[in-house]
């Protein structure tokens, strides 16, 4: 039998326009509480800001989030036009072109930082770049041999936050050393491409994805606006075109420091990737996953194999064509901060209404079922309560491991509306009721936080067997006549005898 069904429907002088009136106080002071209920959130989003504006401010100051493009051959060439007054002009435009092979092998060493209450990860990369240009005859690239300005041609490497770079930087070009420069002649030389998004986890799955969407909105010049246009570049002056087209290695070891994650542009006709690092969170993030990966408690290593075939850009391109955008294509490592309050405690958020509605109708079965009445203030008091245990989630969790902070919220919100609920009905069942709900509730929350894949499908079968526990309940109940009086049960100790 339900908790109620002692309750024997009595004639007395309620009336079914007096319920549907206090139904329609409830539901109204139901909307009203999700006011504050979205205030919350707004708070939690603005603490999630917070957190990672301190992470951003770490970075400016180590290195932020690294993209590392390249490298990439150079070719200056002349092109001449004449007006129609007879004026020749010279412009200089640029044949970029990408190596064959593309091999990258590198460790990552994390660090945590802290600015306050928050924590980021920084890292430092030692990265050994390797690999081979040979390029196709220029007669199929469309740029004439005699045009070529051969004794400045160029190697170039792009590098998102030239800041993070720790040492000298030396290109090896067919076993002979040539020292890298800052800068490069046109920014157009190297691709469009920017780095891992500085953001917390609330954050992380939206700005990636959007980044590498297939489809971009009308933001899209907001999301290049960090391109990788920083370079380095080193000249290497070529003879003659059939210097060009022989194979050429080259090889460089680049230190460097960064936060957040790492991204690499897959610009190899075949292109590899290997790195490993002590960390036991990471987020494998771009477009393509490792072909390899293995997590062995406090360290990871992946391997990536990308061919030239799997992306949208060609090897080779001018600056006076469009300028190929490799966001679509980048791939690499996240070092996630194994936190996410933020996240989790939104998502409770979201459940905000459910607590709301099953408490009001724990106290207005009391209502319709007893002669008890209840103020539409004391709803206001227990809604306001239920509310700020969203707030008090969230200033524990920021201190404390979430699961914990959210145990402790738990139990000072449950026995506050408790005790509020002992006060006002003066009756042990219902109180110990109104207890169950709460800790049902909480539980079932709880549980749905500490699920991804099956969240939805728990979800909306707890909320299908919340429904038809009310259903249950309220079976038998009269809703034209339907407040008895309140039989006799235990009271509470030192609790005064109810007023008739």
């Amino acid at each position: 039998m339900g908790p109620f069904a002692a309750f024997p429907a009595r004639p007395n002088s309620s009336t079914s326009w007096g319920i549907s009136i206090k139904l329609i106080i409830i539901a109204v002071l139901l909307l009203l509480l999700l006011i504050p209920s979205n205030m919350v959130e707004g708070l939690i989003t603005e603490r999630a800001e917070n957190r990672d504006a301190a992470t951003a401010e770490i970075s400016s100051q180590w290195g932020g989030p690294q993209l590392v493009l390249g490298p990439v051959l150079v070719l200056p060439y002349t092109v001449r036009s004449q007006s129609e007054k007879g004026v020749i002009t010279e412009e200089t435009r640029y044949l970029s072109l990408l190596p064959d092979t593309l091999a990258t092998t590198g460790t990552l060493a994390p660090e945590r930082r802290h600015r306050g209450i928050y924590e980021a990860v920084v890292y430092r990369a030692g990265l050994r770049v390797r690999g081979a240009f040979q390029a196709p005859p220029l007669a199929d690239l469309g740029v004439p041999a005699a045009d070529v300005r051969w004794s400045e041609a160029f190697v170039a490497v792009g590098i998102s936050d030239m800041k993070g770079i720790r040492n000298g930087l030396a290109l090896n070009w067919d076993g002979r050393n040539h020292p890298f420069e800052p800068g490069v002649p046109n920014a157009a030389v190297l691709p469009a491409g920017s780095a891992p998004t500085v953001s917390t986890q609330f954050n992380t799955v939206l700005n990636e994805r959007r980044r590498l969407s297939k489809y971009r909105g009308d933001d899209d010049d907001e999301m290049h606006s960090g391109s990788a246009t920083n370079g380095l570049s080193v000249a290497i002056p070529m003879p003659d075109e059939a210097a060009l087209t022989r194979r050429h290695t080259f090889s460089f070891d680049l230190d460097l420091n960064g936060s957040t994650g790492l991204l690499l542009a897959p610009l190899g006709r075949q292109t590899t990737l290997h790195l490993s690092a002590p960390w036991a969170d990471p987020s494998f993030i771009g477009a393509f996953l490792p072909v390899r990966r293995t997590l062995n408690g406090q360290n990871f290593s992946a391997d990536w194999q990308v061919l030239h075939l799997n992306r949208s850009f060609p090897q080779h391109w001018r600056t006076d064509t469009d300028r190929p955008a490799v966001d679509e294509s980048t791939f690499g490592v996240r070092l996630l901060v194994p936190v996410n309050e933020y996240q989790k405690t939104m998502r409770a958020a979201k459940y905000a209404l459910l607590p709301l509605t099953l408490t009001f109708l724990v106290f207005f079965f009391v209502e319709v079922l007893t002669r008890r009445r209840f103020h539409p203030f004391q709803y206001i008091l227990v809604g306001l309560a239920l509310v700020i245990f969203y707030v008090l989630l969230l200033a524990l969790a920021e201190q404390m491991p979430f699961n914990a902070a959210y145990g402790l919220s738990a139990l000072v919100i449950v026995g506050l509306v408790t005790g509020y609920a002992a006060a006002s009905f003066r009756h042990r069942r219902l109180t110990l009721v109104t207890a169950g709900v709460l800790v049902l509730v909480y539980g079932f929350i709880f549980v749905v936080l500490q699920l991804q894949d099956y969240a939805l499908l728990v979800g909306s079968l707890g909320l299908v067997v919340v429904l038809g526990a009310v259903m249950f309940l309220s079976r038998n109940v009269n809703w034209y006549n339907p407040a008895p009086e309140l039989p006799a049960a235990p009271e509470l100790p030192g609790e005064a005898p109810a007023a008739p």
